[in-house]
């Protein structure tokens, strides 16, 4: 189990308990946390609804892939912080990871 902060655009955070041993990757672990994630593709990392800030421990997480930066290159607000959460799986050594929501549902 690992700990990582979430902030919404809001600027609330929220401590999240993460288990590392179930195969989930971090949009699905938002989602499971009830975040208001479309996840359009079903994290298939083509829609970018799922996209993240990554404040701190970036240089924990594995490299984007050629599909991930395609779609990040779509989005007019991306830069060298953004990420897809679909394309993350936590892992022991993300521990302390940092993200902020950058696309929620609008309710």
């Amino acid at each position: 189990m690992i700990n990582i902060t979430v902030k919404d655009p809001d600027g609330h955070s929220q401590l999240l308990d993460v288990p590392t041993d179930i195969g989930l990757n971090l949009m699905e672990v938002l989602k499971a946390y009830e975040y208001d994630i479309l996840a359009t593709c079903g994290g298939m990392g083509l829609c970018a609804t799922c996209h993240i800030e990554v404040l701190r421990g970036a240089e924990n997480l594995p490299e984007c892939n050629d599909n991930e930066l395609d779609t990040l290159d779509t989005l007019p607000d991306a830069d060298v912080n953004s990420r897809l959460a679909c394309q993350i799986r936590p892992g022991e050594n993300m521990d302390g990871l940092v993200i902020k929501l950058k696309n929620l549902q609008e309710t």
